[in-house]
């Protein structure tokens, strides 16, 4: 079960790979050393791609931006399914108007300012439009203060009772080797425990991030979930949502399962991905 294999000796098998992106394609330092070699391969080979992220930080075209400075062209932002995408659809179908309260960056508001909705950082709100507030969305860890601002954000939802989506369910991300930094997802569900009540959660495991990505490729191409091969670095997210979906699945041991946990935690958790690779990079 925990053998590893090269990544590049099971490429073949599929027509079509979905790449999670913090972990696998890039860490702390910038992009893996030698990724660019696994997009030539799959280049070479005429093999679809798509990165499906639960970043909801920024727009597609932003975080493809991101990749080209970081020396990777290849990524365009029609190749990029983000959680925000989700969010932004949940938003177009069931909130009408008013204000969208959110946590995060300024750039993380595109995905409501995308749905012509009205925005305000949660920092903004006070008792004059408090009332006028529809919708909360939880976004990114950065842009608000931690204490204030989370402060606010409970007594608001003890005052209004409306939909609260979080677009990024990670609960944690790497930040440097053996250490983490807390995702928004996880402050969201610290949330809901105070709270005692249940957000809308768009991201991976949920398989709809999938269906999305799903949907996308087959507007293109001719193709059934045997063909995809899933590529992620979390047990609980990439790859159980990813099994979930039907996919086969490549754990990757470049971002939050470290090598020496691997037996382990496969173990506790019984989530078995099809494969194991120290990384997604080629030799080639």
């Amino acid at each position: 079960m925990n053998e590893i294999v090269e990544f590049e000796s099971i490429i073949d098998q599929y027509k079509v790979i979905f790449f999670d992106a913090f972990g696998v394609l890039k860490n702390y330092n910038g992009l893996l050393p030698g990724i660019e070699r696994t997009f030539d391969l799959l280049k070479e080979r005429r093999k679809e791609y798509y990165i499906v992220t639960n970043d909801a930080s920024r727009s597609p075209e932003q975080l493809a931006a991101s990749y080209h400075r970081l020396g990777l062209p290849e990524v365009s932002h029609k190749r990029i399914i983000s959680s925000g995408m989700l969010a932004k659809e949940y938003l177009d179908l069931k909130v009408p108007g008013g204000i969208v309260a959110y946590l995060g960056t300024r750039n993380s508001a595109h995905y409501i300012e995308s749905s012509g909705l009205r925005t305000l950082p949660v920092s903004a709100i006070d008792d004059k439009n408090i009332h006028e507030v529809t919708a909360l969305l939880f976004l990114d860890d950065e842009g608000f203060d931690w204490c204030k601002d989370l402060n606010k954000t409970v007594n608001l939802l003890r005052t209004r009772t409306i939909p609260v989506i979080v677009a990024n369910t990670d609960y944690a991300y790497p930040i440097k080797e053996n250490k983490v930094a807390i995702a928004i997802g996880g402050v969201a569900a610290m949330l809901e425990t105070i709270l005692g009540r249940e957000f809308i959660n768009f991201g991976k495991p949920d398989s709809q991030m999938f269906m999305f990505a799903y949907e996308q490729i087959r507007k293109r191409v001719s193709i059934s979930k045997k063909e995809i091969l899933m590529v992620g670095d979390t047990l609980h997210t990439d790859i159980l949502g990813g099994n979930k979906f039907g996919l086969d699945t490549v754990l990757v041991l470049t971002g939050n399962t470290l090598p020496k946990d691997l037996t382990s935690i496969i173990a506790r958790t019984g989530i078995i991905p099809t494969y194991v690779c120290e990384s997604a990079v080629v030799n080639k």
